[in-house]
């Protein structure tokens, strides 16, 4: 077995060293009261930001690219789950718009109507802060 290469601990070494500087910081503001007031105000700013960017990226992926990462598919099953319905998501290549089919009962695929695409991107959407928020630390 290999042992790790220079780089690899003092990368390691200095990850050690801004954990436990991390963590008198922490201490430090907790004795003195400082910062916490402004501080959760910005964390909840930042974290909501955070937040609305990975479900763009979220949804981008379940649209564009039908990925198969294990947030993207559990985002597709809970809006099946809330809908009661399968649907196909589709980006033509010659196309401006992408598509979005629901399969019917009989295996058919139609066309979801403009206001039905719009309903159902705005509850996409839903499901997508839902899920990445549970996710998040």
């Amino acid at each position: 077995m290999e042992s790790p290469s220079f780089y690899a601990r003092q990368a390691l070494l200095q990850y050690g060293k801004q954990l436990v500087a991390a963590r008198r910081l922490a201490r430090f503001e907790r004795l003195t009261g400082r910062g916490r007031r402004f501080d959760d105000e910005a964390v909840q700013s930042r974290r909501r930001l955070l937040v609305e960017r990975i479900c763009r990226e979220i949804i981008e992926n379940l649209l564009f690219s039908g990925s198969g990462n294990p947030v993207v598919q559990e985002v597709r099953k809970s809006l099946e789950r809330e809908t009661g319905q399968e649907y196909i998501f589709r980006y033509p290549p010659a196309e401006e718009e992408f598509i979005i089919l629901r399969l019917t009962p009989e295996g058919k695929e139609e066309e979801l109507t403009p206001e039905e695409k719009q309903r159902l991107m705005t509850q996409l959407w839903d499901v997508a802060l839902r899920a990445v928020d549970a996710a998040m630390l």
